[in-house]
């Protein structure tokens, strides 16, 4: 059994990792750091709580420690918890910049730790199904693949911290994950473009983006998100030279994680029908429109990954730091671009060892 422990309990801890962890054999959910409150512990009785870092870091029976803490604390935290020899799971951004990313990732190689960034969506049901659209080689060349993310949110967070410009905004926020996913599926753009912008009233964090990028082959993506969305674009568009296919909605997981404290549901991750995809595929001359059945998601798939990884059994699932560290250079080059009105070619030197 690999204790845990997590840092925060705010939305992310609360709904994404204090139930994930709860949810896959081999982890135990061992102590959760709350500074002023005992959220955690009412939901989890038989954890510890912590009111500081140092005192989780001081139990030696922790060998994770899960960072889900405000953006602009990821680095620090994660740092400190490296330096005390514990392995490392870091909530998304794993850090503000590309250089923190490598700081973390070469501390981490240097004294035989793991560090995983928290990359979930890449185990959203919707992702997974287009994998699969893209592997079936049906759409014939891609052109062209669209990824949005948007919402109707018009008033301010209620987390304070998320409206504050040096934390990242929507960039670093939706942005991480989009931009994760493409590479999966497609891999290193040869240049970036987009438009970074504040469009909510008052002053506060970038709260929509659009990145545009461009391969050598000629094939692009679109990426986008923002929070003045009242009906959403489709959260997937892939176009080929045999036909296209289209994805409305979100997973599911996300929602119902907020109402849970661990996951009994054996079909978790699952689609209704009515919120699968079409194919619309060129078949001798005729288009033939179809659903294609949504894959499950699980995001439990990435902790699990994790518990494999500490026992020596690396997963390919999951981001590793080098991933992350290449997700954040496109963001670097996505704010660069918008700020200076002008496409930005990638240069991929300085990966991390």
């Amino acid at each position: 059994m690999i204790r845990v422990g997590l840092v925060g309990f705010g939305m992310a801890g609360r709904v994404f990792h204090a139930p994930l962890i709860s949810s896959v054999d081999g982890l135990e959910l061992a102590a959760v750091v709350e500074r002023n409150s005992d959220h955690a512990a009412d939901r989890y009785p038989d954890i510890t709580t912590y009111r500081s870092v140092d005192e989780l870091l001081a139990d030696a029976s922790i060998k994770l420690v899960v960072v889900a803490t405000p953006n602009g604390s990821h680095f620090p935290i994660a740092m400190q918890a490296l330096e005390a020899a514990k392995s490392v799971v870091v909530d998304k951004p794993m850090a503000l910049s590309s250089g923190e990313i490598r700081q973390l990732t070469e501390l981490a190689g240097g004294i035989g730790l793991q560090l995983f960034p928290f990359h979930n969506r890449r185990f959203d049901s919707d992702f997974q199904t287009i994998k699969k659209v893209i592997d079936d080689h049906s759409l014939g060349r891609l052109v062209h693949f669209e990824s949005n993310f948007d919402r109707w949110r018009p008033g301010l967070s209620t987390r304070a911290w998320k409206e504050e410009s040096d934390q990242g905004g929507i960039l670093l926020d939706i942005g991480t994950h989009l931009v994760d996913q493409t590479l999966v599926l497609f891999g290193e753009p040869a240049a970036v473009g987009a438009e970074v912008r504040r469009e909510r009233d008052g002053d506060g964090s970038n709260d929509s983006f659009t990145i545009r990028l461009q391969y050598l082959t000629g094939f692009s993506v679109t990426l986008g998100s923002n929070l003045l969305s009242s009906l959403a674009k489709p959260r997937f568009h892939l176009r080929g030279t045999r036909g296209n296919f289209w994805k409305w909605g979100l997973d599911p997981q996300e929602d119902a994680l907020g109402t849970i404290a661990r996951i009994g549901d054996g079909e978790w991750g699952s689609e209704p029908s009515s919120s699968w995809g079409t194919l619309s595929v060129d078949e001798d001359g005729g288009m033939i429109t179809k659903p294609v059945p949504s894959e499950s998601g699980d995001y439990r798939r990435f902790y699990a990954g994790v518990r494999e990884a500490l026992l020596g059994n690396p997963s390919k699932e999951l981001a590793t730091p080098t991933n992350a560290w290449r997700g954040a250079r496109i963001l670097e080059w996505a704010k660069q671009s918008s700020d200076e009105h002008r496409d930005v070619e990638c240069d991929w030197s300085g990966e991390p060892a």
